[in-house]
């Protein structure tokens, strides 16, 4: 998957971009958007629809396969990936996230929630911490400190156009670069 989307992964901030891709992907309030944690990994999405329903993207666990999907659609590109023995999972098991333990995870959804410049202020900080996990300056648990001091360090701005979005991505990459700094010579 690349070292940025493991760790994302691991803090569960992949979950939290993911959300706030699925506000504007489908114009969906921050409500309306729930991670569910399927340790299985065969349910890939699911949507409720307004009669009750619920359409499910299954597949093997491997994110080729939703990739795939949609990149192919409306139509259904070929490929020689696995296919997916439902014998092999008979049970299906969901779980709530822990949004204390994944504190990465709450900033997205209060930052989407928040709106505005917020969620890039989110992103950017949080390539700033990955990038100085993945550099030994700082550990997995000091990460979404440091998104969350962008975030409560930057202004606020309700509406901005791209280049509030460009300066709104460059000061939250100074603020928390700063933050790692302190925390470095603190150690």
């Amino acid at each position: 998957m690349g070292d940025k989307i493991t760790i994302d992964s691991a803090t569960m901030m992949n979950k939290g971009l993911e959300v706030i891709e699925a506000k504007w992907l489908f114009d969906l309030e921050p409500e309306q958007i729930k991670v569910i944690i399927h340790p299985q990994s065969i349910i890939h999405s699911f949507v409720h629809f307004t009669d009750g329903s619920v359409k499910a993207q299954l597949g093997i666990p491997d994110m080729r396969l939703p990739i795939l999907y949609a990149l192919g659609y409306p139509r259904r590109l070929a490929s020689d990936l696995p296919r997916l023995d439902f014998l092999k999972y008979p049970e299906f098991n969901f779980l709530e996230p822990d949004f204390k333990k994944f504190k990465s995870l709450a900033l997205a959804y209060d930052a989407l929630k928040r709106g505005g410049n917020m969620p890039c202020v989110l992103n950017a900080a949080n390539e700033v911490a990955v990038r100085a996990f993945l550099t030994r300056k700082i550990g997995m648990m000091q990460m979404p400190d440091i998104v969350e001091n962008a975030l409560e360090n930057i202004q606020y701005l309700s509406a901005p156009g791209l280049e509030a979005l460009e300066q709104s991505d460059k000061d939250a990459r100074e603020i928390a670069g700063e933050f790692i700094k302190k925390t470095e010579n603190k150690k």
